[in-house]
C-alpha cells in the first residue's frame, strides 16, 4: 500500500517535470513570444532574412532545465526550418548549432533587450 503511494507519487511528479506543449498556459506563452518577435524567425532575420516563424525553441532545453521553460530569454521564435537545425527531430537533443546558441544566450539576460543581438558568432 505504501510502495503504491510513493510509485504513484513518483509517477505525478515526473508528468510535472515533462513540458505540456497542450497546456494553456504553454499555448498563451508561445504566442507571447511569437508576438515579441513578430512573428518573425529571429536568427533568420539576424542575416537579413525574413521567414515566417511558427515555432518557438527552448534556448536552455526544458527536459534539461525546467527552471526555465517559460522565461522570456530562454525562448526565441524560429521557422520549422530553422528548429529542425536547432535540435535533431528524432532525439530530441541539441545539434551544433543548438549548443552554440544555448553558449551564447546568458542565463536570466533578456538578448530582445541588446541593440544587436549577437546570438550567433559565425553564419548558418
Amino acid at each position: 500500500m505504501l510502495v503504491s503511494f510513493f510509485v504513484r507519487n513518483l509517477r505525478e511528479r515526473k508528468q510535472e517535470e515533462r513540458m505540456n506543449y497542450h497546456s494553456a498556459k504553454w499555448r498563451k506563452k508561445r504566442e507571447h513570444i511569437l508576438s515579441l518577435d513578430n512573428y518573425i524567425d529571429v536568427l533568420d532575420k539576424q542575416y537579413g532574412r525574413i521567414t515566417e516563424a511558427t515555432t518557438v525553441h527552448h534556448i536552455y532545453p526544458a527536459k534539461d532545465y525546467p527552471e526555465y521553460r517559460y522565461c522570456d530569454w530562454n525562448l526565441i521564435s524560429v521557422s520549422q526550418k530553422t528548429h529542425n537545425m536547432l535540435e535533431n527531430r528524432q532525439t530530441g537533443e541539441l545539434t551544433e548549432m543548438g549548443k552554440q546558441l544555448m553558449e551564447n544566450t546568458v542565463p536570466g539576460k533578456d538578448w530582445r533587450q541588446q541593440k544587436t543581438p549577437a546570438l550567433f558568432a559565425t553564419k548558418f
